[in-house]
């Protein structure tokens, strides 16, 4: 029997496939969780897993097991995460401004408005939203990085667009 190569479990593959994907995977893990601290550590807690594991991962796989683990390590934190915003929202808000408390109010409830729509965003929606409109990416990149048709892509912006344009009007301030 022939033995499989593990091409994850060679250094320098590995140290390439780091510098191949750091970036993508950076921006991947901010545009899920709009940290770039924990993003950073998403990040490298995947990269870890994929060397503790190199010798189970396919190596023509290794891209989607990256992200994959970047997204679980994610979903794994956001009850943490939405426990500490709901005690920021609560926190008493210090103007350390000149500006009116009236403007002051309706700037911080249009923009707990405008956090809550793209947060009740499904979760593919919001990240296809985030990658087109912050990233700047165009949707084929997108379904190559997310491994998913452009069609898919398309759909789901649609559909973003659609709840951010009918929520959004109904906060005219």
């Amino acid at each position: 029997m022939k033995r499989p190569e593990h091409k994850l479990c060679d250094e320098s593959y590995f140290n390439s496939f780091y510098l191949e994907h750091i970036q993508a995977a950076t921006n991947f893990a901010f545009y899920k969780c709009g940290d770039q601290a924990a993003s950073l550590d998403y990040v490298q807690d995947a990269f870890a897993k994929i060397w503790e594991n190199c010798s189970k991962i396919d190596f023509t796989k290794a891209k989607t097991y990256l992200f994959t683990t970047v997204n679980n390590l994610f979903l794994n934190t956001v009850r943490h995460q939405k426990v500490v915003m709901s005690y920021a929202k609560e926190a008493p808000y210090l103007d350390k401004t000149n500006l009116s408390p009236e403007y002051l109010m309706e700037e911080d409830e249009f923009k707990h408005k405008l956090m809550t729509v793209i947060q009740n965003l499904s979760e593919d929606q919001r990240e296809v939203f985030l990658l087109n409109r912050i990233e700047d990416k165009k949707y084929r990149e997108i379904a190559e990085m997310l491994d998913i048709s452009q069609k898919t892509v398309e759909k789901r912006m649609s559909a973003a667009l659609k709840i951010l344009r009918k929520k959004l009007e109904e906060v005219k301030i």
